[in-house]
Protein backbone atom coordinates (compact mmCIF):
# COMPACT_ATOMS: atom_id res chain seq x y z
CA UNK A 1 0.00 0.00 0.00
CA UNK A 2 1.18 3.44 -0.57
CA UNK A 3 1.44 6.19 1.52
CA UNK A 4 3.19 8.62 -0.50
CA UNK A 5 2.07 9.57 -3.61
CA UNK A 6 4.05 12.74 -5.62
CA UNK A 7 2.13 13.66 -8.85
CA UNK A 8 3.34 15.78 -11.45
CA UNK A 9 5.25 18.04 -8.96
CA UNK A 10 7.19 20.79 -10.06
CA UNK A 11 8.90 23.82 -8.97
CA UNK A 12 10.07 27.06 -10.30
CA UNK A 13 11.84 30.22 -8.87
CA UNK A 14 11.90 33.17 -10.24
CA UNK A 15 9.93 34.66 -13.33
CA UNK A 16 11.41 35.17 -17.43
CA UNK A 17 14.45 34.63 -18.42
CA UNK A 18 15.77 34.20 -14.78
CA UNK A 19 13.58 32.04 -13.68
CA UNK A 20 14.58 28.40 -12.16
CA UNK A 21 12.87 24.54 -12.62
CA UNK A 22 14.12 22.97 -9.47
CA UNK A 23 11.49 19.92 -10.06
CA UNK A 24 10.47 19.07 -13.47
CA UNK A 25 7.26 16.90 -13.67
CA UNK A 26 8.26 14.25 -11.07
CA UNK A 27 6.05 12.08 -10.10
CA UNK A 28 6.72 8.45 -7.54
CA UNK A 29 4.95 6.79 -4.94
CA UNK A 30 6.61 4.79 -1.85
CA UNK A 31 5.07 2.40 -0.06
CA UNK A 32 4.37 2.09 3.99
CA UNK A 33 7.45 0.75 5.35
CA UNK A 34 9.50 1.65 2.30
CA UNK A 35 12.94 2.95 3.14
CA UNK A 36 14.04 5.29 -0.24
CA UNK A 37 17.01 6.81 -1.02
CA UNK A 38 17.50 10.09 -3.34
CA UNK A 39 20.95 10.86 -4.16
CA UNK A 40 21.52 13.28 -6.70
CA UNK A 41 24.39 16.17 -7.14
CA UNK A 42 24.03 19.56 -5.82
CA UNK A 43 21.21 21.79 -7.12
CA UNK A 44 19.40 18.86 -8.92
CA UNK A 45 16.12 19.42 -6.92
CA UNK A 46 16.56 16.41 -4.16
CA UNK A 47 16.17 18.86 -1.45
CA UNK A 48 13.40 20.57 -2.63
CA UNK A 49 11.86 17.64 -3.61
CA UNK A 50 12.08 16.48 -0.17
CA UNK A 51 11.24 20.12 1.30
CA UNK A 52 7.62 20.11 -0.86
CA UNK A 53 6.95 16.51 0.48
CA UNK A 54 7.36 17.71 4.65
CA UNK A 55 5.27 20.72 3.95
CA UNK A 56 7.68 23.47 4.31
CA UNK A 57 7.50 24.86 0.64
CA UNK A 58 4.45 24.83 -1.84
CA UNK A 59 5.00 23.51 -5.06
CA UNK A 60 4.03 25.44 -8.40
CA UNK A 61 1.94 22.58 -9.75
CA UNK A 62 1.18 19.12 -8.77
CA UNK A 63 0.22 17.36 -5.75
CA UNK A 64 1.87 15.32 -3.13
CA UNK A 65 -1.06 12.59 -1.21
CA UNK A 66 0.48 11.74 2.05
CA UNK A 67 -2.75 8.45 3.35
CA UNK A 68 -4.64 9.69 0.84
CA UNK A 69 -4.69 13.47 1.54
CA UNK A 70 -3.91 16.14 -0.73
CA UNK A 71 -0.87 18.07 1.52
CA UNK A 72 -1.34 21.53 0.05
CA UNK A 73 -5.00 21.44 0.15
CA UNK A 74 -4.38 22.71 3.98
CA UNK A 75 -4.07 26.26 4.70
CA UNK A 76 -0.57 27.64 6.04
CA UNK A 77 -1.59 27.09 10.37
CA UNK A 78 -2.64 23.40 9.32
CA UNK A 79 1.05 23.22 7.62
CA UNK A 80 2.18 23.98 10.63
CA UNK A 81 0.65 20.90 12.47
CA UNK A 82 0.79 18.60 9.77
CA UNK A 83 4.85 19.21 9.74
CA UNK A 84 4.76 18.39 13.55
CA UNK A 85 2.40 15.30 13.73
CA UNK A 86 2.50 13.56 9.94
CA UNK A 87 6.56 13.69 8.90
CA UNK A 88 9.65 14.04 11.06
CA UNK A 89 11.97 16.10 9.41
CA UNK A 90 15.67 15.78 10.25
CA UNK A 91 18.54 18.31 8.95
CA UNK A 92 22.04 18.35 8.25
CA UNK A 93 23.10 20.87 10.77
CA UNK A 94 20.83 19.21 13.25
CA UNK A 95 18.95 22.65 14.04
CA UNK A 96 18.80 22.10 17.54
CA UNK A 97 17.63 24.71 20.01
CA UNK A 98 21.05 25.93 21.94
CA UNK A 99 19.36 26.49 25.19
CA UNK A 100 17.11 23.30 25.46
CA UNK A 101 18.73 20.11 26.54
CA UNK A 102 18.05 16.15 24.93
CA UNK A 103 14.90 15.64 26.27
CA UNK A 104 13.88 19.02 25.48
CA UNK A 105 14.81 19.24 22.35
CA UNK A 106 13.33 15.75 21.65
CA UNK A 107 10.30 16.78 22.75
CA UNK A 108 9.18 19.88 21.69
CA UNK A 109 7.23 18.96 18.84
CA UNK A 110 4.80 17.49 21.19
CA UNK A 111 4.89 20.63 23.94
CA UNK A 112 4.27 22.87 20.70
CA UNK A 113 1.10 20.56 19.94
CA UNK A 114 0.46 20.97 24.19
CA UNK A 115 0.30 17.31 24.14
CA UNK A 116 1.03 15.16 26.72
CA UNK A 117 4.50 13.35 26.09
CA UNK A 118 4.97 9.57 25.90
CA UNK A 119 6.90 8.69 28.46
CA UNK A 120 7.61 5.49 27.22
CA UNK A 121 8.01 6.71 23.89
CA UNK A 122 10.71 8.41 24.87
CA UNK A 123 12.36 5.80 27.04
CA UNK A 124 12.81 3.60 24.12
CA UNK A 125 13.92 6.59 22.08
CA UNK A 126 16.88 7.55 24.38
CA UNK A 127 17.68 4.09 24.87
CA UNK A 128 17.60 3.17 20.74
CA UNK A 129 19.62 6.45 20.34
CA UNK A 130 22.24 5.81 22.94
CA UNK A 131 21.41 8.83 25.14
CA UNK A 132 20.86 7.48 28.43
CA UNK A 133 23.15 9.78 30.93
CA UNK A 134 22.88 12.77 28.32
CA UNK A 135 19.15 13.41 28.93
CA UNK A 136 20.13 17.42 30.68
CA UNK A 137 23.27 17.94 28.05
CA UNK A 138 23.03 20.70 25.96
CA UNK A 139 23.94 20.89 22.41
CA UNK A 140 26.92 22.18 22.59
CA UNK A 141 27.80 19.73 25.49
CA UNK A 142 27.44 16.97 22.62
CA UNK A 143 29.81 15.51 19.70
CA UNK A 144 28.10 16.28 16.20
CA UNK A 145 27.18 12.29 16.05
CA UNK A 146 24.79 12.38 19.56
CA UNK A 147 23.69 15.78 18.10
CA UNK A 148 21.93 14.07 15.15
CA UNK A 149 20.66 11.38 17.30
CA UNK A 150 18.66 13.62 19.11
CA UNK A 151 17.32 15.10 16.02
CA UNK A 152 16.47 12.17 15.01
CA UNK A 153 14.75 11.76 18.45
CA UNK A 154 12.91 14.61 17.89
CA UNK A 155 11.76 13.68 14.05
CA UNK A 156 10.43 10.31 15.53
CA UNK A 157 9.16 11.75 19.41
CA UNK A 158 5.45 12.19 17.25
CA UNK A 159 5.38 8.76 15.59
CA UNK A 160 5.37 10.25 12.13
CA UNK A 161 3.91 8.63 9.05
CA UNK A 162 7.42 9.17 7.32
CA UNK A 163 10.47 10.00 8.39
CA UNK A 164 12.22 12.86 5.87
CA UNK A 165 16.25 12.91 6.31
CA UNK A 166 18.12 16.00 4.58
CA UNK A 167 21.61 14.97 4.08
CA UNK A 168 21.73 13.48 7.76
CA UNK A 169 25.04 12.16 7.52
CA UNK A 170 26.91 15.37 5.23
CA UNK A 171 28.25 17.16 8.47
CA UNK A 172 29.52 13.86 9.89
CA UNK A 173 32.73 11.48 9.74
CA UNK A 174 32.49 8.37 7.92
CA UNK A 175 31.95 6.38 11.32
CA UNK A 176 29.54 8.41 12.55
CA UNK A 177 27.66 8.75 9.24
CA UNK A 178 27.67 4.93 8.94
CA UNK A 179 25.94 5.27 12.91
CA UNK A 180 23.50 7.23 11.73
CA UNK A 181 22.13 5.64 8.31
CA UNK A 182 22.12 2.42 11.09
CA UNK A 183 19.93 3.88 13.41
CA UNK A 184 17.90 5.35 10.59
CA UNK A 185 17.32 1.80 9.15
CA UNK A 186 16.64 0.49 12.68
CA UNK A 187 13.89 2.75 12.58
CA UNK A 188 12.93 1.86 9.94
CA UNK A 189 12.73 -1.74 10.28
CA UNK A 190 11.91 -2.03 14.44
CA UNK A 191 9.15 1.02 14.18
CA UNK A 192 7.96 0.37 10.90
CA UNK A 193 8.81 3.85 9.86
CA UNK A 194 8.25 4.86 6.63
CA UNK A 195 11.90 6.57 5.48
CA UNK A 196 13.20 8.89 2.62
CA UNK A 197 16.90 9.92 2.90
CA UNK A 198 18.28 12.29 0.66
CA UNK A 199 22.14 11.86 0.13
CA UNK A 200 24.46 12.48 -2.36
CA UNK A 201 26.78 9.53 -1.32
CA UNK A 202 25.59 6.55 -3.45
CA UNK A 203 27.21 3.92 -0.66
CA UNK A 204 25.31 5.63 2.14
CA UNK A 205 22.42 5.51 0.24
CA UNK A 206 22.87 1.89 -0.27
CA UNK A 207 21.39 0.93 3.66
CA UNK A 208 17.69 1.65 1.79
CA UNK A 209 16.10 -0.37 -0.10
CA UNK A 210 15.61 1.40 -3.00
CA UNK A 211 17.11 5.10 -4.88
CA UNK A 212 15.59 7.53 -6.39
CA UNK A 213 18.13 9.62 -8.46
CA UNK A 214 17.43 13.29 -9.80
CA UNK A 215 19.12 15.56 -12.14
CA UNK A 216 18.13 19.02 -13.41
CA UNK A 217 14.75 18.60 -11.26
CA UNK A 218 13.96 15.49 -13.01
CA UNK A 219 14.19 11.32 -12.04
CA UNK A 220 16.41 9.72 -14.13
CA UNK A 221 17.03 6.27 -12.45
CA UNK A 222 14.50 4.30 -9.85
CA UNK A 223 16.11 1.28 -8.83
CA UNK A 224 15.11 -1.32 -5.71
CA UNK A 225 18.13 -3.21 -4.78
CA UNK A 226 16.55 -5.10 -1.99
CA UNK A 227 12.83 -6.55 -0.97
Amino acid sequence: MDILTVAHLSKVYGEGETAIRALDDVSLSVAEGEFVAIVGSSGSGKSTLLHIIGGVDRPTSGQVLLNGSDVYARSDEELAVFRRREVGLVYQFYNLVPVLNVVENMTLPVKLDNRSINEKRLASLLDALGLHGRESHLPSQLSGGQQQRVAIGRALMNAPSVVLADEPTGNLDTNNSVEIMQLLRASNKEMGQTMIVITHDEEIALAADRIIAIEDGRIVRDERIRR
